[in-house]
């Protein structure tokens, strides 16, 4: 993986550029739909939530519960779940020294998004509400296991084999959810689709806190072992050298990478070439530290499926397109684009 040594912008100013794109793109999403929203509308329901009696209401109620109950959580998570798997790509293709890394293409979402059929159509919300978080993760988490051993087995753990077995597991994993949903009740079967094609449509305020927190812990462990993640990019053997246990921490990367898509597949589904593509894109304009590329991916990451969501609910309104769809289209012509540039 070829990556510029150094940043060709500052990085605070991409930083503060995002950020600031990322507040009017919040805004003016959740004004998008089928019932347009003015954007002034938008920041007077949120400002008249966030401080009852700042402003003066002048709107209509039908407009203030769009935005607050429907559109506006629903904005929030495409940001978080949009940073969660830019960063989870950025950091797996450091650890696998592989640009084609991403959460699903090694398997991992599918581990995750079988992990959530199972517990729609087969165990019932034993946990309550966790439930389907819980198996979410336990799927990621298996699916990690099960590319780490089968690269293992056989006899090459390289980066490269390393990929090539998550796409093999990832096609184990979807047969093996197409078999729930082929036994499961032909009446809920209907429910599984959102897991299968990505969408953000279960978007509630109560549920925002779970990724929200995910996002943070384990965007905060990939920050501080940022050094660790360049010692890794470089070789296993500069690593080693620089005091990094290597297996071990390609392990503790595995399994955080499986928590942060697990939680994010059981509020999102899954949703494709984020991961992929984003890390690439800030690479381009930052260099290859991680120190920097981490919280960039985050920031554009959360950008890109913010606009991504907005055309899925926009295009054939009032129907939503599955946003999986949406970022196949972008990320599988932003492949072949970087497949021109020759930096695969």
């Amino acid at each position: 993986m070829r990556t510029p040594a150094a940043a060709r912008v500052p990085p605070v100013a991409l930083y503060l550029g995002c950020a600031a794109a990322l507040l009017v793109s919040v805004a003016a999403a959740t004004g998008m739909g089928s019932v347009p929203v003015p954007i002034a509308t938008v920041a007077g329901v949120i400002a008249d939530r966030a401080w009852p009696g700042s402003v003066e209401t002048h709107w209509p109620r039908a407009h203030a519960a769009i935005v607050w109950e429907i559109r506006l959580p629903r904005v929030l998570l495409a940001c978080l779940v949009g940073a969660g798997l830019a960063l989870v790509g950025a950091v797996l293709q450091a650890v696998t020294r592989n640009p084609l890394a991403d959460p699903h293409l090694l398997g991992i979402s599918s581990g995750g998004a079988l992990g959530a059929i199972l517990a729609l159509l087969h165990t019932g919300l034993f946990l309550g509400g966790a439930t389907v978080p819980v198996m979410a993760f336990a799927g990621s988490l298996l699916a990690t296991i099960a590319v780490l051993s089968a690269s293992r087995a056989t006899g090459d753990a390289s980066a490269e084999r390393l990929v090539l077995v998550g796409v093999a597991v990832s096609f184990v994993l979807m047969a093996c959810a197409n078999l729930l949903i082929f036994f499961g009740d032909p009446r809920a079967t209907h429910t599984v689709v959102f897991w299968m094609l990505g969408g953000l449509g279960l978007a509630e305020w109560g549920r925002l806190p779970y990724p929200a927190l995910a996002l943070a812990g384990c965007g905060a462990y990939f920050w501080i072992k940022s050094q660790d993640l360049n010692a890794v990019t470089i070789g296993d053997e500069t690593a080693s050298t620089l005091g990094v246990s290597v297996h071990g921490f390609r392990l503790a990367a595995f399994t955080v990478s499986a928590l942060l898509t697990g939680v994010m597949v059981a509020y999102s589904g899954m949703i494709g070439f984020v991961g992929l593509m984003v890390p690439h894109m800030v690479r381009m304009v930052l260099g290859g530290n991680n120190f920097r590329v981490l919280p960039g991916s985050a920031l554009v990451g959360a950008l890109f499926l913010v606009w991504a969501d907005a055309a899925a609910r926009t295009i054939l309104s009032p129907e939503d397109i599955p946003i999986g769809v949406v970022t196949g289209l972008v990320g599988g012509g932003f492949f072949i684009w970087l497949l021109r540039r020759r930096e695969l």
